[in-house]
């Protein structure tokens, strides 16, 4: 499927609003409803198109610490890899997970409350994380740029 000017207009819009209602995106991209629905259906099945979900404000929930982890395993084998991407996911204050070609192996985006409430998740499931050899935590004073991607 082809990413024409069209389609990049529905993806625009639909990342601004995506409740947007289907008659209000077919007149801001200058089609009737059948073609944009047709075209939104299509970006969905080729899976450019994930999901619709609620973008929650961490800090309204309270969660205004942000903590970078580099993580060093003690093991880098396969089999430990999938280990540890398989605990990591399970532990909801780890926001980000990558793993990284460098002088570690992963890096983590950690929210949390406080520096009392980092340092229970430090110590109750960050360091409990399976091949975990050593962390270094690097404390966010300020995000300067923090969005969702919307670079099309």
């Amino acid at each position: 499927m082809e990413l024409d000017t069209t389609n990049l207009k529905i993806l625009r819009e639909l990342l601004r609003n995506a409740r947007i209602p289907l008659t209000e995106l077919a007149r801001k991209v200058g089609l009737s409803k059948t073609p944009v629905a047709l075209r939104m259906r299509q970006l969905e099945e080729i899976g450019l198109i994930t999901g619709y979900r609620a973008i929650l404000s961490p800090l309204k929930l309270g969660l205004t610490h942000v903590t970078y982890v580099e993580v060093r395993l003690s093991d880098t084998r396969q089999g430990a890899l999938e280990d540890f991407n398989r605990a990591v996911r399970t532990i909801p204050q780890v926001e980000e997970c990558y793993m990284i070609a460098g002088g570690f192996d992963y890096l983590l985006k950690i929210r949390s409350q406080d520096m009392a409430d980092y340092r229970r998740i430090m110590a109750e499931s960050i360091s409990t994380l399976p091949h975990l050899h050593a962390t270094t935590s690097f404390v966010s004073m300020e995000a300067v740029v923090e969005q969702n991607w919307t670079a099309i």
